[in-house]
């Protein structure tokens, strides 16, 4: 791999918790970050519908490329499948409504009037109640609505004036036929929405638009995206787990697959970078964790060193969806143990136990089906995102897998959304690969064998 120079790019990176500015610098033979700032993402409820603060969001990116200072381009990426109404003069119609609120109560219904085979065969997407489409079913403002756009294309406008949807994060709405990279416009139809309302998709690397005279580059803008950019693997063998707010597991791939074991799997097929497939499956992940200390005042690292010293007890279902909306989280582990015939953690420790066993277990279970269904073998367990500093949690996913856990980087997403940029503009070039090999040159990773 060459360098044209050594270059520095801001990487704004939105998770479901927190948001982040990080400058990424590219030289030859590295690539190093440099967090410059950091903020809660806290959304708010207002007339009984939960928002996300999407004005305060864009204020902290303003204040962090500020903070960032001279960059050669900045790339944006977020969460999936939330968006922002336009109106006919480009104003928003209200803050964005957050994929935890209750309006899609109704989506299993939605799957009867569209067909879960013939949905599942064009988009390749899971079947998740808050699905872009399904939202969109919900939707109360379409008549006054003239464009959509997905938060970090949200942000990207607001920045540079143009309207579009890169096609990663487009993937996740399921509007988009996995097969083609276009929207689904028959589909889209059939769910009640115009069309029009959809702005003209782009690809990874795509030149924006500027800010300040600043390249706004298109990356992965859905997270998992950048994320598998990030990873540092070496050949084709293996799985990862973007692990945060959620776990996101799966393999990277040629083309989808669109059987209906998968289908019924529940296995997702999300648009990747360079032309690649990420199937996966989403689990619910550390937002258990999060919820609980939430509720307990304390701090997620301390909680689960403490529940390292005890033994495996009860393990529940982390994916069952009474556990999708903020609240008191303790309470409905409690209760999940009870209906499942399971001893009821006994205290904080037990609790966190509890979660991280099960997050394990939930780990092997879509590793496992992964191979199976796609037919990709893999040697070895990528660990990225905040779920890598979790050396419970990787340490448990080794031994459930019964494959090595290779944990780390951490910012595996502002890696991957500074490459990206990176290529764009010359800075670097080559391929996934070669782009991975800069950041295993440059990345240190902790490896946990299973027990």
């Amino acid at each position: 791999m060459t360098s044209v120079r050594v270059a520095r790019f801001g990487a704004v990176d939105f998770g479901a918790a927190s948001g982040r500015v990080i400058v990424g610098e590219v030289g030859p033979s590295s690539v190093t970050l440099d967090e410059c700032h950091r903020f809660v993402n806290r959304p708010v409820r207002a007339g009984g519908t939960l928002h996300w603060d999407i004005l305060s969001l864009y204020q902290e990116m303003l204040d962090g490329l500020r903070k960032a200072g001279p960059v050669d381009g900045i790339g944006i990426d977020s969460w999936a499948v939330d968006y922002g109404l336009l109106d006919a003069s480009g104003g928003l119609l209200g803050n964005p409504v957050h994929y935890r609120d209750e309006r899609t109560s109704g989506a299993r219904e939605n799957l009867e009037r569209l067909g879960a085979r013939e949905l599942y065969a064009t988009t390749g997407l899971q079947f998740l109640p808050f699905n872009t489409i399904h939202q969109l079913m919900a939707e109360t403002r379409l008549g006054a609505a003239r464009r959509l756009l997905m938060i970090p294309d949200l942000l990207a406008y607001w920045l540079t004036g143009e309207q579009g949807a890169e096609v990663t994060n487009a993937s996740t709405t399921q509007l988009l036929d996995v097969r083609t990279r276009a929207w689904a416009t028959e589909l889209i139809e059939k769910a009640g929405v115009d069309p029009a309302l959809l702005p003209p998709l782009r690809e990874p690397g795509t030149v924006i638009g500027s800010y300040g005279g600043t390249p706004v580059i298109a990356v992965g803008s859905h997270d998992t995206a950048s994320a598998v950019v990030g990873v540092p693997a070496a050949g084709e063998r293996f799985a990862y787990i973007s692990c945060g707010t959620w776990s996101l597991v799966g393999v990277e791939l040629s083309r989808p697959v669109l059987t209906d074991a998968s289908r019924e799997a529940n296995f997702t097929n999300e648009l990747g970078v360079d032309g690649t497939v990420r199937y996966l499956r989403n689990v619910m992940g550390l937002w258990l964790l999060q919820e609980c200390a939430r509720e307990w005042g304390a701090d997620t690292a301390e909680l689960s060193r403490a529940a390292a010293a005890r033994p495996r007890g009860a393990v529940i279902d982390p994916d069952d969806p009474v556990f999708l909306p903020p609240g008191d989280m303790p309470a409905r582990i409690a209760d999940a143990c009870r209906r499942a015939d399971q001893p009821v953690p006994a205290d904080r420790p037990a609790i966190v136990r509890c979660i991280v066993d099960s997050l394990a277990d939930a780990h092997r279970r879509a590793v496992q089906e992964a191979q199976e269904l796609s037919g990709r073998e893999v040697d070895v367990v990528h660990v990225v995102g905040g779920g890598a500093r979790n050396s419970l949690l990787c340490q448990l996913t080794a031994d459930a897998c019964g494959l090595p856990v290779l944990a780390g980087p951490v910012e595996a997403t502002a890696l991957g959304n500074v490459l990206v940029q990176a290529r764009a503009l010359g800075a670097v070039s080559g391929d996934l690969a070669q782009l991975r090999s800069l950041i295993r040159g440059s990345q240190p990773v902790t490896r946990y064998e299973p027990a």
